[in-house]
Parts: C-alpha cells; structure tokens; sequence
C-alpha cells in the first residue's frame, strides 16, 4: 500500500476552513464522502487509473492546538498500489494536493512537513 503524509499549519478563520478544503481537494479531482468537525475524507474521481490506484485522502485537524485562525492539519494520501516505483500514482496525487494546498490563496502557509 501505498501511504504519503504531510503536516500544514494554515492561517484562515475556522469557520470556513471545511469548505475551502472540500474546495480545494475537488480542484484536484476528488469527492469529499464524509465529515466532521475535524476530520474529511475523499476519494479521487475514478475513469483514469485502475481501481487499485484510485487514491483516498484523509484530512485530520489537529483540535488541540487550533485557534480562531490558525489551524494544524494532517494530511494522509494512500491507496492499494505497491511503491515499487518512486514516482508512482500515489505518490503523483500527492504532490498535486499539496501544491493545490500551497498555491491556495484561501489561507496563508505557516508551516509545511511532507513525508
């Protein structure tokens, strides 16, 4: 299985952070299927790839340190594929979500730790 995290610490009002990340993620071609307060889940639009490499996309806030603006995040970019290759599927979605986070001119980058 294939498994990429990133850490972002963002700067925007809580109360819109959900729907620009529902946003956000979308742009990169993913449907959000489940939510709350503090976590999302989505699921990369299927048509381009096999169904083992369709990716999943876990974002975790982190509630324990948030504030009115300033949010720690965990994202977590898997699928079914095995990494035999560095530049494989996953790891392409990956790169394309976090850029997509990056370039986003709904909040402003603090922090940012890709693994």
């Amino acid at each position: 299985m294939a498994r990429y995290t990133g850490i972002f610490k963002i700067l925007t009002p809580v109360s819109v952070f959900q729907p620009l990340m529902k946003e956000t993620l979308e742009s990169c071609r993913f449907n959000v299927i489940y939510q709350t307060g503090d976590y999302l889940m989505a699921r990369e639009i299927p048509g381009n790839v096999a169904f083992h490499q369709l990716v999943t996309v876990e974002v975790l806030v982190d509630k324990t340190v948030i504030t009115d603006r300033e949010i720690h995040m965990n994202i977590v970019v898997k699928n079914e594929e095995l990494p035999l290759h560095l530049d494989n599927h996953c790891q392409q979605v990956f790169s394309r979500i976090t850029q997509a986070i990056s370039d986003a001119n709904h909040w402003q980058i603090i922090e940012t730790v890709a693994g």
